[in-house]
């Protein structure tokens, strides 16, 4: 028995079967029936994983972690688009009701250099946390709540600094640039901290050492195309990247650290 205005569809699911990183893959076929249009994605996904190991096949393997849009674990490109057809969300959040009966859905992992795929969707993007270590952290002892508020920043300061903070570090930005590009994500970073000032003393060497990382990782660089912005499940603005670029700039003139 359904719930109330609940439906289900048919959809033929082509999805990326790699068995490992040196293994050569393939696109597997798999019809599925009677998908309600309440589940989410990977709702749909393990239900599929439930049928191929009742018929003893092996199961697909995908990232996956909160289901809430906050982790940055789960990722894979849907028809062509990173985290799927629906903006600003990440995959977990898509549900089946953006499909129609009948349709055929096609999902493969994340292509970049620096994203190795380990099995099917799941790819190491260990090279996004090399990045963050690269940039170090910041330790400011402001002691209680009033003492840390008394540090005066402008309210669109602040602003623009949690947007960039937003960022979740999925990789979808890279899966969707043309370059591979880890541009979107360490602008992010990098702009965050820029903008407030416990961040800045830190600022040149900060920039310098993710860049130097980024490019040692393997990731292209940025050709202005603005896909990352369009997939990016959290809509980090592009602006960012000026803001990386001009940091980048100064560093290079007048740190010590260059």
């Amino acid at each position: 028995m359904t719930a109330l205005n609940e439906k289900t569809i048919n959809i033929t699911l082509k999805v990326w079967r790699q068995e490992g990183p040196k293994v050569k893959g393939r696109l597997e076929t798999i019809p599925v029936a009677g998908i309600s249009t309440h589940m989410s994605f990977l709702e749909m996904m393990d239900v599929v994983n439930e049928d191929l190991s009742k018929k003893g096949k092996v199961p697909i393997e995908f990232d996956h972690d909160c289901r809430e849009g906050i982790c940055g674990c789960c990722g894979a490109v849907v028809n062509g688009t990173a985290h799927g057809p629906e903006k600003g969300m990440t995959l977990c959040q898509l549900h089946m009701r953006k499909f129609k009966d009948g349709d055929m859905i096609v999902v493969e992992p994340w292509r970049s250099r620096a994203f190795p795929i380990i099995k099917d969707l799941i790819v190491d993007r260990g090279a996004l946390d090399k990045i963050i270590q690269a940039g170090g952290y910041v330790s400011v002892n402001t002691g209680g709540a009033p003492d840390g508020n008394a540090i005066p920043i402008a309210q669109e300061t602040a602003e623009t600094a949690m947007d960039a903070a937003a960022c979740i570090g999925c990789g979808a930005c890279v899966a969707a640039c043309p370059n591979a590009s880890a541009m979107l994500f360490v602008s992010a970073k990098v702009s965050h901290l820029a903008l407030l000032p416990q961040g800045k003393p830190e600022a040149a060497k900060r920039v310098i050492a993710m860049l130097k990382t980024m490019d040692t990782c393997g990731f292209g660089n940025c050709g202005n195309h603005r896909e990352c912005e369009a997939v990016c499940p959290k809509q980090i603005s592009i602006s960012h990247i000026a803001r990386l670029n001009r940091e980048y700039m100064k560093a290079e003139l007048f740190s010590e650290f260059k």
